[in-house]
């Protein structure tokens, strides 16, 4: 296959969109997209979201952001504009949070704003709020307070969903036990599961070939995503 052909087929692949229509819910993430999309009526005005890398935890952020019309700031770089968004009582979302990256003086500033000010500030974060290692006592007790749910690691039935959706939207018609195959056998991640159909889909098409399951497998190996024969 020569580059051109190759940097084609690159440009057919599809990005994993962050639409609603585009979450699959399971009993992995249930408890956190009925609690976020429960917004305004949430049990108090800070709510956090916990899970694994590549649970989907930002695409629920991002259903939520629309949703809510909210500002989004940067949790390691919080800043006096977003200062200005919660006091105009505007939802705030901090996506990522990692423990001991942000200033703790303006997470405490920023949810002091929020909360006198009607708003909604959502955080996610791979870690439990315990493990954020919060040196203030008065933010600790604002995190704390806040609802926290957790997205479980992403399950077999949610794996499938997925990918089944994405076959579908690139209309490629996969065997279902194919795609259990697939699940039961690719890392515990939305980003494996869009790694591996995009891998399939471009040598399905380089090949000429139908995902099959002894094609699938080629691609796959226990726990892990294999580089593939192909090179793709």
């Amino acid at each position: 296959m020569t580059d051109k052909d190759a940097q084609l087929l690159f440009d057919l692949g599809l990005s994993g969109s962050m639409a609603r229509d585009d979450l699959i819910v399971t009993r992995a993430n249930r408890a956190a997209v009925l609690l976020v999309e429960g917004w305004p009526n949430w049990p108090g005005p800070f709510v956090v979201v916990a899970g694994p890398p590549g649970s989907g935890k930002t695409h629920l952020a991002t259903i939520w952001r629309e949703m809510a019309g909210a500002h989004e700031a940067d949790p390691a770089c919080l800043t006096s504009a977003d200062l200005d968004a919660a006091q105009d009582g505007l939802p705030v979302l901090l996506d990522g949070i990692e423990p001991e990256t942000f200033d703790e003086d303006a997470l405490f500033h920023l949810m002091n704003a929020v909360r006198a000010n009607g708003g909604s500030l959502l955080m996610t974060s791979a870690h439990w709020p315990g493990a954020w290692r919060i040196r203030t006592p008065d933010l600790r007790s604002r995190i704390q307070a806040a609802t926290t749910v957790e997205i479980a690691e992403p399950d077999d039935e949610l794996l499938t969903g997925v990918m089944t959706k994405l076959f579908a939207d690139r209309q490629i018609a996969v065997d279902p036990s194919v795609i259990r195959f697939l699940a039961s056998r690719i890392e515990r991640s939305l980003a494996s599961a869009r790694r591996i159909v995009d891998r399939l889909d471009k040598a399905s098409l380089a090949r000429k070939a139908r995902i099959t399951r002894s094609f699938a497998a080629a691609f796959v190996r226990e726990d892990d995503v294999n580089q593939g024969e192909f090179g793709f």
